[in-house]
């Protein structure tokens, strides 16, 4: 337990660090709004929505947080500035528990699924191949036999970087030549893993939106292939976002969403922009649970979400 609790000590201090940029922004315009006020009035109340909008929290999931910290006023009939870094880390970790997720053990699989297969969703320039190497490395760290499949077969330089981090990783890529059939990369890739008893398989795919309907075909395809080795696969389809695009991770998300069933997402380079918020009015927008998030270039740089400690990095913990 110890143990347990120095790794969770140290990875929220990674958290913190990385998210710094976030807090500094958000913190540095709250103060601003509330300089020489005593209460949260209607000003500091505007105030607030338009710095939450600005730090990429999203319009919606913005005007449900100042609707919940108007009602607050309300009740308890005064709520002073020096509250308000308190009620908005309370208010924001309960629209994020609303979203129905669980946090998820590190890099656990469930119990009697082998293997568990993640096919991975996301356009060009994301970090969706370093969140698969990254996800691959964490999971044989954890003791799981991970095998790799490069569908993503309309770019050279996808399969090339995939068997980059394989090789750096230990684990197999199953590859074919480029422009084959993306669900055939993806049927070998799980029948080589069956074969050998991996317990985790993580699918590549092509990220490209340009038309949705022959994404969704494209997709469609590979889950249907791998059917027909394990029925009830994939166990999960887990979409990458770039959180420092902001707004433009959002409009992927809709996309993607609309393209096919994600299960999961996973929000990359959080580490150097403001745009933390973003996790925020995703997760709550999308009611799809945000499972990982990227902190960095290093291989222990991807974490999986905790939604009361991300909410304590960004807005303080019992400040």
């Amino acid at each position: 337990m110890g143990f347990f609790s120095f790794f969770s000590k140290e990875k929220k201090e990674i958290l913190d660090k990385r998210l710094s940029k976030t807090k500094e922004s958000v913190f540095g315009k709250i103060a601003r709004a509330v300089a020489g006020k005593t209460k949260v009035d209607d000003e500091v109340l505007d105030d607030l929505e338009e710095i939450l909008i600005t730090s990429d929290v999203g319009v919606e999931t913005t005007l449900k947080i100042i609707e919940r910290i108007e009602s607050r006023a309300a009740r308890d009939k005064y709520v002073n500035t020096e509250e308000l870094n308190s009620i908005l880390r309370e208010e924001i970790a309960a629209l994020l528990t609303e979203n129905n997720s669980e946090d998820v053990a590190d890099f656990d699989t469930p119990i009697g699924k082998k293997p568990y297969v993640i096919m991975v969703v996301g356009v060009n320039g994301v970090g969706k191949t370093t969140t698969i190497g990254k996800l691959a490395y964490q999971f044989k760290k954890a003791g799981k036999k991970v095998y790799l499949g490069a569908a993503d077969t309309f770019r050279a330089a996808a399969v090339e970087q995939l068997v980059i981090w394989g090789e750096r990783v230990g684990v197999p890529v199953i590859k074919q030549k480029m422009g084959a059939d993306p669900a055939s990369v993806a049927y070998d890739t799980l029948s080589s893993a069956v074969a050998n008893d991996a317990d985790v398989v993580i699918i590549d795919t092509a990220g490209r939106l340009h038309s949705k309907v022959n994404l969704m075909n494209k997709l469609t395809k590979i889950k249907n292939v791998m059917k027909k080795i394990a029925a009830d696969v994939p166990d999960e389809v887990l979409l990458v976002l770039d959180g420092s695009t902001g707004q433009n991770a959002f409009e992927q998300a809709k996309q993607f969403t609309k393209a096919t069933e994600v299960t999961a997402l996973a929000i990359t380079k959080l580490d150097g922009t403001a745009k933390g918020g973003v996790v925020i009015g995703i997760s709550d927008q999308f009611k799809i649970p945000v499972k990982y998030i990227g902190l960095g270039e290093g291989m222990e740089d991807l974490q999986t979400f905790r939604k009361q400690e991300f909410v304590d990095s960004l807005f303080g913990e019992g400040e």
